[in-house]
């Protein structure tokens, strides 16, 4: 045999006499090495899981929030400006938002007076058939808080300009709000929506989810709806 195959023949036996020795001596080293390594991926599987785990709580936190409002929107985006609750009970909100898909630039806006529009006729039309109306109960309550709100408060309300400003008043089932289509600020009374209120919520009934009364000038609008 050449002299090179007797070296790699006595390195061979060295390594594993000396890993069969070391081992022999040390078997406490050798097992507390080996129980390291089962440590360090028990950790690093557990590390996964957290993270799995946390992974699909937040998932499970933002699928919730989506099913979470609290009033029905009257229109995409919209932004409450202000809110208030109005009745002997002080249990109707009344709310006042802007519809930012509807805003209106200024320039186009007409620089004349606010526009009184109490009195003025509309006429009532009810939603096709498409699910359960509001409670009339429900609807009654929002009539009786803005009567009391106009003998005892104030009657009449400004509303701005365009169909960007909305007055939303709500109860339990029962929403209804006013939309000024003009160009110009309009006055209205608690009083006559009231009135425009008592009828439509009983009469758009048969599972019509509301319905609403347009002024014959087309200028404004209320509508009465269920809520979700």
């Amino acid at each position: 045999m050449r002299p090179d195959g007797y070296r790699r023949i006595a390195v061979n036996v060295a390594r594993i006499y000396f890993t069969t020795t070391v081992c022999g001596i040390w078997n406490n080293a050798c097992s507390l090495q080996a129980r390291l390594k089962e440590d360090t991926l028990i950790l690093a599987t557990m590390k996964v899981t957290s993270t799995v785990l946390a992974a699909a709580f937040l998932l499970l936190v933002e699928a919730s929030s989506s099913f979470m409002k609290r009033d029905q929107e009257v229109c995409a985006g919209q932004v409450v400006i202000s809110e208030t609750f109005i009745g002997e009970n002080s249990d109707v909100k009344l709310a006042h938002v802007f519809c930012p898909e509807n805003e209106q630039s200024t320039s186009a806006l007409s620089a004349r007076q606010i526009v009184d529009v109490c009195d003025d006729p509309c006429a009532t039309t009810c939603f096709p058939p498409a699910g359960p109306a509001p409670v009339v109960d429900d609807c009654d309550v929002i009539v009786g808080a803005m009567r009391f709100f106009s003998q005892n408060v104030n009657d009449d309300f400004t509303i701005g300009t365009g169909t960007n400003n909305t007055v939303v008043l709500t109860y339990s089932t029962c929403q209804t709000f006013y939309v000024n289509q003009d160009a110009v600020e309009q006055s209205y009374c608690f009083s006559d929506w009231a009135t425009i209120l008592d009828f439509v919520a009983p009469h758009c009934q048969s599972n019509t989810p509301g319905g609403l009364c347009v002024a014959d000038d087309g200028q404004w609008f209320i509508q009465v709806q269920k809520t979700d």
